[in-house]
């Protein structure tokens, strides 16, 4: 068959669903291929980034890889933010670009450039087709690598020329391949320093958000009362009515959940990656007692030194512990500084539910509000900006990947693209993105999208006008911020334009019911709240005030 038709075939062997993407000339060959595929679905999105957030996010809620798309030059460099910021968050996923014919790379030729080589730093793995019976072993190795534990993004790079040769191969079968566990006398010394403990804490990362991880996670805190603090990425994987739910660290500052994490004698990490929270930020003195266990080693940092390492399959380590814990007589920790956080943090966070000022909400309001209206499997997609944070500190789940949030690239531009995806895996759950008014006009052009899926999307924009987060960030360093106010435009008139629903809120006591309507309305939604981030410099305050409550 034709090389196009064989990477295909290849694609759909693997169980790809979707590609997402802008097709070029240097595509046309594949393009016509996927055309006839009754497997895969194509999404034509209006920029490249666009296409590459939307993988990510497929990625993310599922384990399993997307495609997105983009012709050679332009294209490809359009892709690489978001193919940066999948890689980064841990999201499997694929790339599929165009060239150039093999003829013309040795020279400067139009719009040729080392596509390959600009890849590697962001993704597990790139390469280049050199042969059409090659398309199989490499198809095959693209999505495996970007599957295996830590999930990231691989490059496969198509030349048009030898998109158009025969091929004689057929696609590989994809092999489910189980992943190595960890030895009994490791697991054996992890348990000894567990039983030995008096004050041990989890700090669970982006690990502990596959499913069966975080089944037995939540098996091993119920069995042994020990808290687990989640990174921004692993919110889910305990319950957040659960009494051994810490919530949410990851600010610079320090916050109230720091005070279980600075009181306990053991800090067991799962699954933890640095790209979100530095050790530096939790063991300044460098003298705490680390059990690492993930999928891989640990990194190598100076305020990282683990007493034992456990290397292996994340949900087979934590499964072999809770053997031990079953086998052995009692347990004994003191507890009280992690009961004493967890009710602090849960009043901070309904301190302002009953707000009901006019004019700028509070973003504590919001997002009480917020999780008043979606139910546990529906999920949250949070930008990347001032409203992160809060998102990030206020806002808790129940199930693992119910709340996605950009925090190992944090690229802005990432949840009006993401939602998309995110209805396009869970139509008949309820899809809340929610932005800053510039990380929403960076890929506002997917609005288009939306309305031709028929997305039952809301995308809510919290309006200041500027760019908060920096303006925050300065402010602290500096007691100023340089001039970062913008425009924007008539909020309404823009999601008339793009055929949204549209709705504007002026009060706290009317958010809640606005929110309701627009996550019940058919097609997307979008609403504007104007958002009192007077409230940042209070949190900041705040934070550096922290008396721990015991």
């Amino acid at each position: 068959m034709k090389a196009s038709d064989l990477f295909v075939k290849c694609l759909e062997e693997e169980g790809v669903e979707f590609i997402f993407g802008v097709p070029g000339e240097e595509n046309a060959d594949f393009m016509m291929s996927l055309e006839s595929s009754d497997k895969i679905r194509f999404i034509l999105c209006r920029h490249e980034q666009g296409a590459a957030f939307m993988a990510e996010a497929y990625g993310r809620l599922t384990g399993h890889v997307a495609g997105c798309l983009g012709t050679l030059g332009p294209g490809a460099t359009n892709l690489i933010t978001g193919v940066a910021d999948g890689n980064m968050d841990r999201a499997p996923m694929l790339v599929l670009t165009g060239q150039g014919a093999s003829t013309r790379l040795h020279k400067e030729s139009h719009q040729i450039m080392d596509v390959v080589s600009m890849y590697r730093p962001v993704t597990k793995w790139a390469q280049q087709i050199h042969h059409p019976n090659n398309i199989p072993e490499v198809v095959r190795k693209a999505v495996r690598t970007a599957t295996v534990e830590k999930p990231g993004a691989t490059l496969v790079e198509l030349p048009e020329d030898i998109a158009k040769m025969d091929a004689t191969s057929e696609p590989l079968a994809p092999k489910r391949l189980r992943r190595a566990v960890a030895d009994d006398v490791i697991v054996d010394r992890a348990f000894e320093l567990i039983r030995n403990a008096k004050r041990p804490i989890i700090l669970a990362g982006n690990g502990c958000i596959r499913r069966r991880a975080s089944k037995q996670l939540r098996l091993f805190c119920e069995k042994t009362g020990i808290g687990a603090i989640s990174t921004f990425m692993a919110k889910g994987c305990v319950d957040m009515d659960s009494e051994y739910c810490l919530y949410t660290i990851g600010l610079g500052a320090k916050d109230l959940v720091a005070c279980a994490l600075d009181a306990s004698d053991l800090v067991i990490t799962l699954g933890y990656d640095m790209v979100e929270y530095h050790p530096h930020l939790w063991n300044p003195g460098q003298d705490k007692t680390v059990l690492h266990m993930d999928f891989l080693p640990a990194e190598i940092d100076d305020y990282y030194r683990p007493t034992v390492e456990v290397v292996g399959d994340l949900a087979h380590t934590l499964w072999m512990l809770n053997s031990r814990v079953d086998a052995t007589d009692s347990l004994s920790y003191d507890l009280t500084q992690q009961s004493a956080t967890r009710r602090a943090m849960a009043n901070d966070f309904a301190e302002f539910k009953d707000d009901n000022s006019e004019g700028k909400i509070k973003p504590q309001k919001v997002l009480w509000d917020v999780r008043q209206a979606l139910g546990a499997s529906d999920i949250l997609l949070s930008d990347v900006g001032a409203h992160k944070m809060w998102i990030a500190r206020h806002y808790h789940c129940h199930e693992p990947n119910t709340c996605l949030i950009p925090n190992g690239f944090c690229s802005m531009g990432f949840a009006l693209p993401g939602a998309i995806a995110a209805g396009l895996v869970h139509p008949q759950r309820r899809i809340l993105a929610i932005c800053g008014d510039a990380g929403f006009m960076m890929n506002v052009q997917e609005m288009e999208t939306a309305r031709r899926l028929n997305s039952d999307i809301v995308v809510m924009v919290w309006e200041d006008n500027a760019y908060g987060l920096i303006a925050w960030k300065q402010t602290n360093s500096f007691g100023r911020h340089t001039d970062l106010s913008f425009g924007n435009p008539d909020w309404l008139k823009l999601a008339q334009s793009f055929g949204w629903n549209g709705h504007q809120v002026d009060s706290s006591a009317a958010l809640a019911s606005v929110l309701e309507s627009a996550l019940n309305e058919q097609g997307p939604s979008l609403i504007v709240v104007p958002i009192d981030y007077d409230e940042n410099p209070r949190l900041t305050k705040r934070l550096g005030e922290i008396v721990c409550p015991i």
